[in-house]
């Protein structure tokens, strides 16, 4: 079982549990949904979401995705991250963590 993680916020995540899947802005706008691994994490909060309130991180087990999970190099940062490529099944989401 590996696990990747997503940062998103309390209200989209809230939504997500009522749709019964998540969906963020970058997969209609990108075509994935952005995640990390555990040691990418901070950097991408540091980057992404310096200063913002009201984050969720989402522990999301690869093994129980439903949606296509590429790991893609990201020349900016030097570094692979996974992308997974659809909305992310409300039961691949192990844990949401407050941070």
């Amino acid at each position: 079982m590996a696990i990747i993680f997503h940062i998103t916020t309390s209200a989209a995540w809230q939504e997500a549990l009522e749709k019964g899947f998540y969906e963020s802005d970058s997969l209609s706008a990108e075509g994935f949904i952005h995640c990390s691994h555990a040691e990418q994490v901070d950097g991408v909060l540091l980057r992404y979401y310096a200063g913002k309130k009201d984050l969720i991180k989402l522990h999301v087990d690869t093994d129980k995705l439903t949606s296509q999970l590429i790991y893609e190099w990201s020349p900016s940062i030097a570094d692979t991250f996974p992308h997974v490529y659809g909305p992310i099944n409300i039961n691949a989401v192990i844990k949401s963590e407050v941070i």
